[in-house]
């Protein structure tokens, strides 16, 4: 039975050279980048680029990081099908209100998250400020809450703002949360 790990410690993408690990995917994006800056695709750029991204990788290490991201694809088409409704239904709404004549409804709402995990906020702040009409103007991490200044919900649309950014948490962490994340979610 296999502990997960080869017998030399090492791991196919990421071989030891030296003593050190390099990542073979960073160094073949290296050399991408190499061939890309010198602007000519000839087997002399392309060898160049891969002794340049091994001299890189291997003199600069980096340390392995975790992004606390898992991409589940059910769930991130149903995220996107959902994300894409629901940037046509506020680019209607916003365009609406422009037309109007008169000021249009806007409020500053203040909604909790669920989730701890800063990656999971960072997705939630990214896709709140891209919808039109929803601007995340702060964030106070102690109470993990964001400050929204909504545009075009007529009324107090403070629950209605509350529940739909409580869903698209829900959407993004069944999309690319953790385990962790996820069973953090009631």
């Amino acid at each position: 039975m296999s502990s997960g790990k080869e017998p030399s410690g090492g791991t196919p993408l990421a071989p030891r050279l030296f003593g050190r690990r390099v990542p073979l995917s960073l160094v073949v994006w290296l050399a991408l980048v190499w061939v890309t800056l010198w602007g000519d695709l000839t087997l002399g750029n392309v060898l160049g680029g891969l002794v340049a991204g091994l001299v890189v990788a291997w003199s600069l290490p980096l340390p392995i990081l975790d992004p606390g991201i898992r991409v589940r694809p059910v769930a991130l088409v149903r995220f996107l099908l959902w994300f894409g409704w629901d940037l046509l239904l506020s680019t209607v709404r916003v365009v609406v209100w422009v037309v109007r004549p008169g000021a249009p409804p806007t409020q500053l709402v203040r909604v909790r998250l669920r989730t701890s995990s800063e990656s999971m906020t960072v997705m939630i702040m990214i896709a709140l400020s891209t919808v039109p009409g929803s601007l995340v103007v702060e964030m106070y991490e102690e109470e993990r809450e964001l400050l929204l200044h909504i545009l075009g919900l007529p009324g107090d649309a403070t629950e209605a703002v509350r529940a739909d950014v409580a869903g698209l948490e829900s959407r993004i962490v069944a999309a690319f949360g953790t385990r962790r994340d996820r069973e953090e979610l009631p």
